[in-house]
């Protein structure tokens, strides 16, 4: 049997959870994840989770949040004048907006705070921080 390895397009099923056991994402009733192994399409230490798997493995592994998503970085967060803010934008906390780059890149933030005078928004990735579990199962080396 042939083992995954680094170049190859992999098929896989997971589950992904994190400390508390609630899950943030799963290939649950959808097509299997694609991708190719080893390239960083994907966290590196789910990339190398299934480096090695064999088609019909099945694994839960732990991936701490440094091969993850990276520490929650304090830097990412920026405050804003809540009076320069237009008043359609929802500003409920959690709420996913997209902002434009000084570059002009499109980037996700999360709004973290909201007072009368400023609202603070997170650049972090929402799992920034969080060690997580993944239940992992090779479907396919294409």
């Amino acid at each position: 049997m042939t083992d995954a390895k680094s170049g190859d397009t992999v098929r896989i099923h997971y589950t992904g959870t994190l400390a508390d056991g609630s899950t943030f994402d799963s290939s649950d009733g959808r097509d299997p994840l694609e991708f190719k192994l080893g390239t960083g399409q994907v966290i590196a230490g789910f990339d190398a989770a299934v480096d090695g798997m064999s088609v019909g493995d099945a694994k839960t592994v732990e991936i701490p949040a440094e091969q993850a998503y990276g520490p929650h970085n304090p830097d990412a967060q920026q405050s804003f004048p809540r009076d320069k803010i237009p008043d359609d934008v929802p500003l409920d906390i959690g709420t996913q907006l997209q902002l434009q780059s000084s570059q002009g890149q499109p980037m996700m933030v999360t709004v973290a705070e909201v007072t009368e005078e400023a609202v603070i928004l997170d650049a972090n990735h929402p799992l920034a921080g969080k060690d997580l579990t993944f239940k992992i199962e090779l479907v396919e080396i294409i």
